[in-house]
């Protein structure tokens, strides 16, 4: 009820300003971008003056969802409302914004960073995008096509193709909703799946032959070498699938992904079942959810941090 009444407040807040500014998270995955362009496309058949703003290069994958072309790197010269999308804390987006400007935040991701002046969670819901559809819901705001699409991508990239715990009934009646709308879901999982670049293709090999595997193949760890993004030609987004691929090993529980990103160690952690990761990933000051979680070590030692890492992931599981 009170993210209801934080829903109604958000758009009374969209309504009033002049010029709104939507952030996404740095090193963006489907979600972030998803529900920054559902939101986005909304504006634009509203004519609400606003620009999607991302600081990462962004995942081509994500191409085909309306007004992705519009994404800019640039900060406008002037905006007085901030919308994050995604952004679990500040670390997310950098020191980028001033601090005086209204502005709210939208996330799925449980975290006691509450940097906004508005801050909408709800850690039971399996994507920003499907939060966003209740905000959609709560003021009555109709849902195009374009939007549709935007939030069904989000969901289903988010929830792992329906896979992951959170995803439930109140899920699938969101799914029920967007589909409503007309969207062909064949023709999105096509474009969102089926596009995949040959580099991509010559990467992984490179950081599957990282593979190691501890306690019994409990535990796995693999890594990506900045000099094979060079090499192959690669987006370094192209290869965050290495993690599901890793864990659909039937003996492996837990998966450790490590590679740098800005001179730090982006480190990625998955499981299987009742190992909570993000009690791991909390453990070196990141977040994220019970399967699915991450953390960022200020360092390009790969070797060190993987051998840190691992040894507290072995006495937790």
């Amino acid at each position: 009820m009170q993210n209801n009444k934080l829903f109604i407040e958000m758009y009374k807040k969209i309504i009033d300003a002049h010029y709104i500014l939507i952030v996404s998270h740095k090193n963006p995955d489907a979600d972030t971008i998803s529900s920054s362009l559902g939101l986005s496309n909304y504006f634009y058949e509203n004519k609400i003056k606003h620009k999607v703003f991302n600081v990462s290069p962004l995942p081509r994958r994500l191409d085909f969802l309306n007004k992705f072309d519009k994404i800019s790197n640039k900060i406008p010269k002037f905006y007085d409302l901030i919308i994050y999308m995604d952004c679990a804390n500040l670390s997310r987006v950098g020191e980028l914004f001033p601090k005086e400007i209204d502005s709210i935040s939208v996330d799925h991701h449980q975290t006691n960073d509450n940097f906004a002046n508005i801050n909408i969670v709800d850690a039971t819901k399996g994507s920003t995008a499907e939060l966003l559809h209740q905000f959609f819901s709560i003021n009555n705001l109709p849902i195009s096509k374009n939007v549709a699409e935007c939030l069904y991508v989000g969901i289903y990239d988010d929830s792992l193709a329906f896979t992951t715990q959170r995803t439930n009934r109140e899920t699938f009646k969101t799914v029920s909703d967007l589909l409503k709308k007309d969207i062909n879901v064949s023709s999105l999982l096509d474009k969102l799946t089926q596009r995949e670049s040959l580099s991509k293709f010559r990467i992984i090999p490179k950081i599957m032959n990282t593979l190691e595997l501890f306690s019994e193949g409990k535990l796995a760890t693999v890594y990506l070498d900045e000099k094979w993004i060079k090499e192959t030609g690669a987006n370094v987004h192209e290869c965050d699938d290495i993690v599901e691929m890793v864990l659909a090993l039937g003996i492996v529980k837990v998966v450790v992904y490590l590679r740098i990103v800005e001179s730090k160690i982006r480190v990625s952690l998955r499981s299987k079942g009742n190992i909570d990761v993000s009690l791991i990933a909390s453990h070196f000051n990141g977040g994220g959810h019970q399967n699915a979680a991450g953390l960022v070590v200020d360092s390009t030692n790969i070797k060190k941090t993987k051998d840190t890492v691992v040894s507290f992931i072995l006495n937790y599981i």
